[in-house]
């Protein structure tokens, strides 16, 4: 059991915070699973920061970039300005936060507003950076059963 605070910010133990979502427990909110991919970073948690984006884009991401930017930044903190959820027949919000680190550039400071969706009890981060192929009238890439337009389209470009 680890007796180290959690790097999200949340002034918990790290097994009572994010580490119980990186064993396997499904983030209850947005903003929980934001700071654990947070967390995620800070521990090298690679395989975690995958499985917690959209599914339709996990095969996308680019591991080793995420991996490099994982190990050569010393993570400096983490502030949440806001969380949103957006109900509905499926779930969304948005999570408004700051991450900053350092890295052999200097200090970095991060602000964004990033979308996530539930789908079937877990959440999920939309990642701005990987195109999904879908046409307005498509299945959503959520898995919603809805269509794009209906769904997920307003959230892919926030």
């Amino acid at each position: 059991m680890s007796t180290s605070i959690c790097p999200c910010g949340s002034g918990t133990l790290l097994d009572a915070c994010c580490g119980h979502y990186h064993s396997g427990h499904p983030a209850p909110c947005a903003e929980a699973l934001m700071r654990s991919r947070y967390t995620a970073y800070v521990l090298g948690l690679i395989d975690y920061l995958v499985d917690t984006t959209l599914p339709a884009q996990q095969a996308a991401l680019d591991r080793q970039s995420i991996s490099d930017w994982s190990a050569n930044s010393t993570w400096l903190g983490l502030e949440v300005e806001s969380s949103e959820v957006f109900g509905g027949q499926t779930e969304h919000a948005f999570v408004t936060f700051t991450a900053r680190w350092h890295d052999s550039t200097g200090e970095h400071g991060h602000r964004e507003r990033s979308s996530f969706v539930q789908n079937a009890g877990h959440w999920y981060f939309i990642d701005p950076t990987v195109q999904l192929k879908a046409g307005r009238n498509d299945a959503c890439p959520c898995a919603s059963g809805q269509k794009f337009k209906k769904c997920c389209s307003g959230y892919f470009s926030s």
